[in-house]
């Protein structure tokens, strides 16, 4: 009997892929596949953000509504902490000698004192030398009261004593330059003392009307907005730039110190139609834009790029790119930001 071959070939195309199959059905090929996790935080293809609400309790996502409103415009201006000269000073000495520790101890950083008190003494080299001298003097003097005008024995108690360096003012020691047994220059400055509740803020414009136009002004401490009080401006250009001197409101003592740079925001009677933020609802995309971001969906966020302007350092004024009644952002928007 003839087989014809198609047939044949069918045939034999069977019988080869049985004995793979068959081969295969021994080996182990592996675990199966991890099917991903649909249900967590990601980021969208459009660029969105997918985040469950479980993810946004745990972060602590918070949300405002925003509204459009007349806000101030400001200007940053470069300042830094200045001490208050009625509340402030310096401690030097008027002759040069060596440094003694005065009745309580050389005083430390921090320490306050009273206004008059004795910080150290200096020990004369030329009263050094002809103390005896000078003791016996005084000694001789003393038994001569009733003979020797007064105004003589102060003169020689004053040869003997050493120079008092007393505090100017009362506050706190801010610095300190001196060590037992050093020896100084007259003039030069041994400690500084400063009131901390009393201190300035002095900031520099390069342009004169900033400076005639300021209504309110404000700088930011330790995520706080805290106000300012116009005290005057210079008239004297320092560094082609015209000094502003600003006073503070009310500022816990331990936030600032003499020399710490700060930025003032200067508000002035110009206004601008926008969307008061917190500085905190503020990100950067990949491409160095500021953006916030927008509530969608109760569980999708959408980046928004937005323009900004300063406004009192805690917050800051959108000008474009938010409407009436939307959703930002305000906390936890840095870690939205970080969902991939």
């Amino acid at each position: 009997m003839k087989i014809q071959f198609p047939k044949l070939l069918t045939v034999l195309y069977f019988l080869f892929f049985s004995s793979i199959v068959l081969a295969g059905e021994g080996h182990d090929h592996g675990a199966a596949p991890i099917s991903e996790n649909t249900g967590g935080p990601k980021r969208l293809p459009d660029g969105t953000v997918f985040a469950p609400k479980p993810t946004q309790r745990q972060i602590g996502v918070r949300t405002i509504l925003v509204t459009k409103d007349n806000l101030s415009r400001a200007v940053e201006l470069n300042a830094t902490v200045v001490m208050n000269p009625n509340f402030g000073g310096k401690a030097q000495t008027i002759v040069a000698g060596r440094v003694t520790p005065g009745p309580q101890g050389f005083p430390l950083l921090g320490q306050k004192v009273q206004r008059g008190d004795i910080l150290v003494y200096v020990v004369s080299e030329a009263t050094q030398t002809n103390k005896s001298l000078a003791e016996t003097r005084l000694q001789r003097l003393r038994q001569l009261t009733d003979t020797v005008p007064r105004k003589v024995i102060d003169e020689a108690e004053a040869a003997v004593a050493n120079e008092e360096v007393r505090s100017p003012v009362t506050g706190f020691i801010a610095s300190s330059n001196v060590v037992s047994g050093q020896v100084v220059d007259s003039r030069e400055t041994l400690f500084e003392i400063v009131d901390p509740a009393r201190l300035l803020i002095e900031a520099l414009t390069f342009d004169l009307s900033i400076a005639n136009d300021i209504a309110h002004a404000y700088i930011k401490v330790a995520d706080q907005s805290i106000p300012l009080n116009l005290i005057g401006v210079g008239r004297v250009m320092r560094g082609q730039a015209v000094p502003i001197v600003f006073s503070l409101s009310s500022i816990p003592s331990t936030s600032l110190a003499i020399g710490q740079p700060v930025k003032v925001f200067a508000q002035n009677t110009q206004t601008v139609k926008a969307y008061r933020l917190p500085v905190t609802a503020l990100m950067k995309n990949p491409a160095n834009q500021n953006i916030v971001w927008i509530k969608k969906t109760p569980e999708q966020f959408e980046p928004r790029a937005v323009t900004v302007e300063p406004l009192d350092g805690a917050n800051v004024a959108i000008t474009s790119g938010l409407n009436d009644g939307e959703l930002v952002v305000v906390r936890a928007a840095t870690l939205i930001n970080q969902i991939r």
